[in-house]
């Protein structure tokens, strides 16, 4: 799946990768590709620019530390990102209710009040 494909989708993605706990960057993308049964394999340069929005945003915080001679960024979920992914979620479910009624033939009609 190509990143285009997800525009308005990867902060909530992230954000709920990172629910589970801090990661760094490459753990970030491998949970993606993981969690989508390798359909999300998106490259470092749409993830990272994402990943520094959200911490501007103050929704994901960072911090640097050193693995086996390796400087790394760990990113993880802020108060701010939570409430954040909650809303994500909440209209998560409401484009899927709406956009299900056109394309989703098993969704029963509404009626215009």
């Amino acid at each position: 799946m190509k990143a285009q494909a997800l525009h308005g989708h990867l902060d909530a993605l992230l954000l709920a990768v990172l629910e589970q706990g801090a990661l760094h960057g490459y753990a970030i993308i491998e949970a993606l590709r993981a969690r989508s049964d390798g359909t999300l394999d998106l490259p470092t340069g749409t993830i990272y620019p994402a990943l520094r929005r959200l911490e501007r945003a103050g929704h994901v915080a960072s911090t640097w530390s050193t693995v086996n001679g390796r400087e790394r960024r760990t990113y993880q979920l802020t108060d701010s990102g939570r409430g954040a992914l909650a809303g994500e979620r909440a209209g998560w479910r409401d484009f899927q209710l709406t956009v299900g009624r056109f394309l989703d033939p098993g969704s029963p009609p509404t009626t215009p009040a």
